[in-house]
C-alpha cells in the first residue's frame, strides 16, 4: 500500500492519529512540520517571522515535495495544501486523507494560534481561513473523514474502513 497523508486544519487531529494510525497498520510516522524544523535547524515560528508567509509555504512547499518515505503515514502542516507540487507529489506516492472537523469544534481547540505556527494573513479571521482551506482540502482529498463526534481511536478506525474501501 502506498503512503497516506493526513491533511486538514491545525487542530484536527493529523498528528495524534497519525501516530495511532501508524502502529494500527505498522506504518512510520512522518511529521512533516518536525522534518522542516530539523532541515532548516529553526523553529516554525522563527521561519515564519524571518521568512514570512511565503517564504515559509515556499519552504513547506519544497520540504513536502521532497519527502522520498514508504509504507509511511506523514502529517504535513495545514498549509500544505497551497503547494501545487507538494499535493501533486502526495497525489502520485500516496492515498490523501482529509480530516474535516466543523469549525465551533476547531475554533475551541486552536486556542494560540501563533504557538501553533498557523499561518493567517494580514485581516484573515480564522473562519476564512477555514473556507478557503476547506475547498482546497476537498480538492486534493482521496478521502474525507468527517470527525465530528469520533474520539481519535474512532477517527483511526473510520480511515482503516475508508482505507479498505478505497482499495
Amino acid at each position: 500500500m502506498k503512503n497516506i497523508v493526513l491533511i486538514g486544519m491545525p487542530g484536527s487531529g493529523k498528528s495524534t492519529a497519525g501516530v495511532v494510525l501508524a502502529k494500527v497498520l505498522g506504518y512510520r510516522f512522518v511529521d512533516v512540520d518536525l522534518v522542516i524544523q530539523e532541515q532548516e535547524k529553526r523553529l516554525l515560528h522563527e521561519i515564519i517571522r524571518q521568512e514570512g508567509e511565503d517564504g515559509f509555504i515556499a519552504i513547506e512547499n519544497r520540504v513536502n515535495a521532497g519527502l522520498n518515505v514508504e509504507n509511511s503515514v506523514i502529517a504535513p502542516g495545514g498549509s500544505v495544501i497551497y503547494g501545487r507540487e507538494a499535493m501533486e507529489h502526495y497525489k502520485e506516492t500516496a492515498t490523501v486523507v482529509y480530516l474535516k472537523l466543523p469549525y465551533e469544534v476547531l475554533e475551541k481547540r486552536l486556542h494560540n494560534l501563533k504557538d501553533r505556527g498557523v499561518v493567517l494573513k494580514e485581516g484573515q479571521t480564522l473562519q476564512d481561513l477555514y473556507e478557503e482551506r476547506g475547498r482546497l482540502y476537498e480538492k486534493y482529498a482521496d478521502i474525507t473523514v468527517e470527525e465530528t463526534n469520533l474520539d481519535v481511536a474512532a477517527t483511526v478506525q473510520k480511515i482503516v474502513e475508508e482505507l479498505k474501501k478505497a482499495e
